[in-house]
């Protein structure tokens, strides 16, 4: 059970990581975020702030970013400016919204790796993880 909880932490974390470039690049480049979800099924819980809607939801397999522009049939994009649609911005705005993600996932494993290295190198663990 402990592997299993300790395996969904750590999965989280990537999501988190993951979703969060998505959403801080959309953000920076003018795009209208509806929802920023970590997990997928029925709403745990939610709140909102600003003009968007934080939810946790009940399975921790994933997450996503809900941005205006993003589905043409979306009933929340009507009356938007267009200025603010994710479909109405520029192709590298666009891509770099899309690379935003995994280059997030990147940088958290370089932020691990230098925590776990200087760990080593300062002698930071407790004795009992040495081997």
């Amino acid at each position: 059970m402990q592997t299993f909880i300790a395996s969904v932490v750590v999965f989280g974390l990537l999501i988190f990581f993951h979703e969060l470039g998505h959403f801080l690049v959309a953000k920076r480049v003018g795009i209208l975020v509806h929802e920023f979800s970590l997990g997928f099924g029925p709403k745990v819980f939610g709140f909102n702030w600003g003009e968007t809607r934080y939810n946790l939801r009940l399975l921790p397999l994933g997450g996503f970013v809900r941005m205006a522009g993003m589905d043409p049939n979306e009933e929340d994009d009507k009356g938007i400016p267009e200025n603010r649609a994710f479909n109405r911005k520029t192709v590298s705005q666009r891509a770099s919204v899309i690379i935003a993600g995994p280059l997030m996932n990147f940088i958290l494993a370089a932020l691990l790796f230098a925590l776990f290295l200087c760990s080593k190198v300062f002698n930071l663990l407790p004795p009992r993880w040495e081997r």
